[in-house]
């Protein structure tokens, strides 16, 4: 099968609202007036980020669910990816699975695939993902202010202990393994919940690298510090000891949750928001005068935290 076969079978996709999408020199695109155009791009490397057994319909889906959260992160409705893959073979069973968890997911959140490119090499794959906001509405991580209610959704640290799981780390079984494997092999973007943030709050991100490392980029772009309780953070708490479950929720990153800032006055407008969106809001500190992050446990001590987060070349 050759390149061009290879692209037109798996990832040729209809692409209604570009100008020109799949099988061109490059894709035209129209951005709608009075939106400001978000784009971000990913990178999956086999043995870094995956197993190379890891299955291709889950991996297809986590390939664009990881750009699909930095959108989320940003307030952005999706529109267009790219999709290039390094790829040892031809492998066409493989090819089949990835492309419909990548559609799959894709189809979902509006997303068209308007081009990419494929080459032969070690089992690398990359998205670069572009969507559409309203001028000056995106969410940003320069905007928390002093006194601003930190907040996270979802739960937090499953997709760390679902990792150390698979490698021998920490032993627990049943429904609780599930939900932490399927957090770190297909997790679930909150971009419906960055579309309801905008104007309410003040500044976002989405947590891939542990919750203090991604907080701490706020905080260093809006010149303020945080103050968190141990015992507020959403948790694994069946079958997990707790001192494990929240060093993940803290510092094990590829959760793909958002945390983010909001003033007080909005608590009730979150809550009801939680309701509406059917997964969990927590309130688990606040915005302080200051540069850095304090953890607090639950008899109001502060914590050292030995690892902030994860970092490719650390």
């Amino acid at each position: 099968m050759s390149e061009f076969d290879l692209i037109h079978q798996y990832f040729t996709h209809p692409t209604p609202s570009a100008e020109l999408g799949v099988g061109d020199d490059a894709a035209l695109l129209r951005v709608s007036e009075g939106k400001e155009l978000v784009v971000s791009t990913d990178m999956l490397v086999s043995g870094t980020h995956f197993f190379a057994d890891t299955d291709p319909f889950q991996l297809g889906h986590k390939t664009l669910a990881v750009n699909l959260s930095d959108l989320a992160a940003m307030g952005a409705v999706p529109r267009w990816a790219t999709l290039s893959l390094s790829l040892p073979s031809v492998d066409e069973d493989w090819l089949q699975r990835f492309s419909e968890g990548f559609f799959s997911l894709a189809d979902d959140n509006g997303v068209e695939l308007i081009g990419g490119d494929t080459t032969r090499g070690p089992l690398n794959l990359c998205v670069t993902i572009m969507g559409e906001v309203p001028r000056g509405k995106a969410l940003r991580r320069d905007g928390a202010k002093i006194g601003d209610d930190i907040w996270v959704s979802g739960k937090l640290g499953q997709a760390a202990l679902g990792l150390a799981n698979l490698q021998g780390k920490v032993k627990f079984y049943g429904e609780v393994r599930d939900e932490c494997l399927k957090a770190l092999h297909q997790p679930q973007p909150r971009v419906a919940l960055g579309l309801v943030l905008r104007g309410i709050a003040n500044s976002a991100i989405d947590i891939s690298d542990g919750l203090i490392a991604d907080l701490g980029h706020i905080l260093e772009r809006s010149h303020v510090g945080a103050e968190i309780s141990l015992e507020l953070l959403p948790i694994v708490d069946d079958g997990v000891e707790e001192d494990i479950a929240q060093r993940c929720a803290l510092s094990g990153g590829d959760d793909y949750e958002l945390c983010f800032t909001a003033p007080a006055s909005q608590r009730d407008v979150l809550a009801a928001l939680a309701e509406q969106l059917k997964f969990p809001l927590t309130r688990i500190g606040h915005i302080r005068v200051g540069q850095d992050c304090v953890v607090r446990d639950g008899e109001g001590k502060e914590m050292k935290i030995e690892k902030g987060g994860y970092d490719h070349f650390a």
